[in-house]
C-alpha cells in the first residue's frame, strides 16, 4: 500500500502581513463556502483507498479564520475517502492545522479535536506587541497566550510556536525575551525562521525605499545562534535548520517532504509530489473553483531525484544517510556527487562522518551556497 501525506490550503486571511508572499486573500470570504466544495471534490477525486495516509497538513493562509464546520467536512472527507485499516487506525495519523491568535474560539478548538486533529501550529512570530503591529499580525501577545492555554486545558499535547528573528527593530534582547516566556510555556515544538524579503510584499517596497531597516547579517547570525544554544540547552532537539522539537514531537509531516516522500496538494496553489512529478494548482481562486487543470512543474529524472534528495537532506542536522540513499536509488552518493562533496568539505560547509553527510556549523550559516550545489 502507498503511503501518502495530504496537504490542504485554506488561503484565507483576515488581514495579509507586511512579509507574507503566501497565496492567500483578504475580503474575499463569499468564496470560502464555494471553495470548500470544490476542495472536497478534489480530494475525492485524488484519494482512493489504495493509499495509506500517514499525515494531514492543513495550512493557509489562515485556516483558523474560517468557520469550524468546514474544517470538519474537509477532514471527513478525507476519511470517507481512506481505506478501512487507514481510518481504523487515524489517531495515528499526525493531523495539523495552523492557527493564528484572534481567530481561534474555545469551540473552533474543539471541534479540531473532536475531528481528530491532533496537532496544532500557533502563529506567534514576537512576544512584544509593538513589534507584532509593525508586521501586521492582528493579535497580541495576550492573545496567544489565551489560545495556548485554551489549547492545553482542551487536550492539545502536541503544539508548535512559529516564531521570527531579524526583523525590523528586533534586538537581541528581544529574542531573549522572547524566548525565556515560550520555553516557561513547553511547548513541545517551536519553528524559528529569519526574515526573507519577498519581491512584492510590503516589506520589500518598503526595504527598497529605506523606510526600514533590517539587522545587519551579523547580528542575524548572533540572533539563530543564541535561538540554537538557548533551545538546545532546554531539552530541545535541532533537527532541520529551522526547526526544534521535544524528542518524539518532529513534525512529521514535514519530516515526509525532507526525506522525499510523496504527498498530494489539495486547494488553491497547493504543490503536489507524486509518481516522479511536481505539480500545483492554479494560483487563482476563481479559476481553482471552477476546476482548474494541474501545473505540471517537473517530471524528475533519476539525476533529479538524486539531486533533491541530497537538497533536501542537507536541510535536516542529521544529514543524510549514506546507507538509505543507498537503498533508494541503488547508488553510493559519495561517487554521485564527488566533485559537489569534495568542494564542500574542502570548504568545510559539511563533513563526511562514517555514514552520514551533514553541515557544519559553518554550513550552517551558509546552508544556500551548499543547496546550491545541487540545483
Amino acid at each position: 500500500m502507498k503511503e501518502i501525506g495530504i496537504y490542504i490550503h485554506i488561503p484565507f486571511c483576515i488581514k495579509k502581513c507586511e512579509y507574507c508572499d503566501f497565496v492567500s486573500y483578504c475580503n474575499k470570504e463569499k468564496y470560502v463556502p464555494q471553495y470548500i466544495n470544490a476542495l472536497k471534490k478534489e480530494i475525492k477525486n485524488n484519494i482512493n483507498k489504495e493509499y495509506k495516509i500517514t499525515t494531514i497538513y492543513i495550512g493557509g493562509g489562515t485556516p483558523s479564520s474560517i468557520e469550524e464546520n468546514y474544517i470538519a467536512d474537509i477532514i471527513e472527507t478525507i476519511k470517507l475517502n481512506m481505506n478501512d485499516e487507514n481510518l481504523k487506525e487515524f489517531k495515528n495519523v499526525e493531523v495539523t492545522i495552523e492557527v493564528n491568535p484572534g481567530t481561534v474560539t474555545e469551540k473552533k478548538l474543539e471541534t479540531y479535536k473532536e475531528i481528530g486533529i491532533n496537532r496544532l501550529s500557533i502563529g506567534l512570530q514576537e512576544t512584544h506587541d509593538e513589534l507584532l503591529k509593525s508586521i501586521g499580525r492582528i493579535h497580541t501577545y495576550e492573545e496567544f497566550l489565551k489560545t495556548y492555554n485554551l489549547a492545553r486545558k482542551i487536550g492539545f499535547n502536541n503544539i508548535n510556536v512559529d516564531l521570527m528573528i531579524a526583523l525590523p527593530n528586533q534586538t537581541i534582547q528581544d529574542i531573549k525575551e522572547n524566548l525565556e516566556k515560550i520555553i516557561k510555556l513547553n511547548p513541545e515544538h517551536i519553528s524559528v525562521y529569519s526574515l526573507i524579503l519577498e519581491e512584492g510584499t510590503p516589506f520589500y517596497n518598503k526595504y527598497n525605499e529605506n523606510k526600514i531597516k533590517l539587522p545587519d547579517e551579523e547580528l542575524e547570525r548572533n540572533m539563530y545562534w543564541y535561538v540554537k544554544n538557548t533551545l538546545e540547552n532546554n531539552g530541545y532537539i535541532h533537527y532541520e535548520i529551522s526547526n526544534f522539537s521535544k524528542k518524539g514531537f518532529e513534525s512529521k509531516h514535514n519530516m515526509n517532504c525532507w526525506n522525499q516522500e510523496e504527498y498530494f496538494g489539495f486547494g488553491v496553489a497547493a504543490h503536489s509530489y507524486n509518481n516522479k512529478t511536481r505539480y500545483s494548482n492554479t494560483n487563482n481562486i476563481e479559476e481553482y473553483i471552477k476546476g482548474s487543470n494541474k501545473i505540471i512543474h517537473e517530471e524528475q529524472t533519476l539525476e533529479d531525484m538524486q539531486k533533491e534528495y541530497m537538497l533536501l537532506g542537507l536541510r535536516k542536522i542529521e544529514g543524510i544517510n549514506i546507507q538509505k540513499f543507498k537503498n533508494k536509488f541503488a547508488q553510493n552518493p559519495i561517487f554521485i556527487f564527488k566533485e559537489q562533496l569534495s568542494k564542500l568539505v574542502d570548504e568545510e560547509l559539511i563533513v563526511i562522518d562514517g555514514n552520514e553527510i551533514k553541515l557544519t556549523n559553518k554550513g550552517l550559516d551558509l546552508a544556500n551556497i551548499v543547496w546550491e550545489e545541487f540545483i
